[in-house]
């Protein structure tokens, strides 16, 4: 059956009536969430991946798709009018939004953005339906090794792209596989690292990892750095709606967004920063009126919000295809499939063939309910901006204890959810990024257990694992993505010292 065929049956079974009640509770909720300053799509999706626990596995993971491409959606509006970027690939669009709502152009900043992310989304989607098939034929020919060699890719890419330290991101990441040890060994049955609680012989939930270092830590961040100033929201003033000029000079950045962020985000180390940066220099260099960029062009919104949700949307071909998550979103998206025993990868295409394509369906039904909501209730979202950060992260603190004891009902989960979130504190307040640690929990048991295999297969000879092409080949891209950045950096601190000493001179 071919790929059009799939798409056409996930199709009607996301147009199921109940199924299209969760895709609006999960886009609605994902902008309600994401909309609020100061709080990305990871955090907004690790908040309400308690929500999804009760739900069947079809319900959860649409509903999960919702709450992700709405919390991409709302986070646009923060940028434009509270110049509160929720996360890094948002800052193009709130250097340039945030100046045309300060002109008194906020509306139309609004519009190009969600109607970008509409077109950069549909595109993504189509992208990704037609790409996964053969992504997964070719990861169906896998040994234990070539995962392994996969893993390790992994680990390497998120450890060296989140943050500025690459010993930092790898000490995060051996915290996460350090956890991952805990509970009962999967091939000898032996119990490891519980401490006499009997509660951790099933392990670490992964749930509570991700709502404890995303939304506890990041609460508890905020409160530490105490009173700052008041947010000002900028008010939406005139019409949301774009004139004939705003459209001729959206159209063109929209598609070359989606075309410039989709292949970014669909790479293993790809990630959306660089997709925004690489779109609003192209537009820069393509405008008729470059000496607008900076003070308020709509290209600098209409291109980088296209691919910002374009890559995002990428982000899920290495996850769908691969189980491999490249950015923090992805990694707790992948907790929401553990959570019902499922793992992304080639398998699930064959094993679960229409949850997957009922999944990459519901995203268009998804996208097209974000269009239909986000223009004509921005006089709502923009009131959600006017709450009060004390009350915003109390009640964060508040739906997250909510949700992991509705999800677990245990005073050691209770429990585990306050420790981890002041870890997660600690780790923000020192630099350490905070994604290797949850992939370190998700992908650490299925490392070791393919390690194991490859190993038990070749009588423990360790050459065996760059003995195939494809291992050697994975393990030789993850062995540059470890230096590159680190050579990058050295680079930029070069330059950064060799600019300040020519200043004093």
């Amino acid at each position: 059956m071919g790929t059009f065929d799939l798409l056409l049956q996930g199709l009607a079974a996301a147009l199921d009536p109940m199924l299209l009640l969760y895709a609006l509770i999960g886009v609605t909720l994902g902008t309600a969430v994401g909309v609020l300053p100061g709080i990305g799509p990871a955090l907004t999706v690790a908040l309400l991946l308690p929500v999804t626990y009760g739900l069947d596995p079809a319900g959860s993971l649409i509903m999960f798709a919702g709450i992700y491409y709405g919390g991409m959606y709302g986070g646009s509006t923060t940028s434009i009018l509270l110049n509160t970027p929720g996360e890094s690939a948002s800052v193009i669009t709130a250097l340039e939004g945030n100046r045309m709502a300060r002109a008194g152009r906020g509306g139309p900043a609004l519009a190009t953005a969600a109607i970008g992310s509409f077109v950069a989304g549909l595109i993504a989607t189509l992208g990704l339906a037609f790409l996964a098939p053969w992504v997964v034929k070719f990861a169906l020919v896998f040994g234990p090794r070539d995962y392994f060699a996969l893993m390790v890719l992994a680990f390497i890419t998120v450890s060296s792209a989140f943050g500025d330290s690459t010993l930092r991101g790898l000490t995060s990441l051996f915290v996460g596989l350090a956890l991952a040890c805990v509970g009962i060994d999967q091939l000898t049955g032996q119990a490891r690292l519980h401490f006499g609680v009997p509660q951790l012989l099933d392990g670490i939930e992964v749930t509570t990892l991700a709502v404890a270092m995303f939304a506890v830590g990041e609460a508890l961040f905020v409160a530490g750095r105490g009173n700052g100033a008041p947010d000002e929201v900028i008010a939406v003033r005139g019409s949301v709606w774009m004139t004939r000029a705003d459209w001729a000079r959206s159209w063109r950045p929209w598609l070359r967004g989606s075309f410039i962020g989709f292949p970014i985000g669909a790479l293993p180390a790809g990630g959306a920063e660089i997709g925004t940066f690489l779109s609003y220099a192209a537009e820069k260099r393509l405008a008729r009126h470059p000496e607008e960029f900076g003070q308020g062009a709509i290209e600098g919104v209409a291109g980088p919000e296209a691919a910002n949700n374009a890559s995002a949307a990428g982000t899920l071909v290495p996850l769908l295809t691969l189980g491999l998550p490249s950015t923090a979103t992805a990694a707790i998206m992948l907790a929401g499939f553990q959570q019902f025993g499922l793992q992304p990868g080639p398998l699930l295409f064959a094993t679960n063939p229409q949850l997957v394509w009922s999944l990459i369906a519901s995203l268009l039904v998804a996208n097209a309910m974000l269009l239909v909501l986000n223009l004509p209730l921005v006089g709502l979202w923009v009131r959600l901006l006017t709450i009060p950060r004390p009350w915003l992260y109390a009640g964060i603190l508040l739906f997250a204890t909510l949700g992991t004891i509705g999800a677990n009902p245990s005073p050691v989960e209770l429990a585990m959810l306050l420790a981890f979130g002041v870890m997660g504190y600690g780790m923000r307040l020192y630099g350490y990024p905070i994604a290797p640690v949850v992939v370190g929990l998700i992908l650490g048991p299925m490392a070791e257990q393919q390690l194991r295999r490859a190993l038990s297969i070749a009588q423990g000879d360790v050459t065996t694992l760059v003995s195939s092409p494809v291992s050697a080949g994975l393990l030789a891209v993850a062995a540059l993505a470890l230096v590159v950045p680190m050579i990058l950096r050295s680079r930029g601190r070069g330059r950064v010292l060799a600019q300040v000493a020519s200043d004093a001179d």
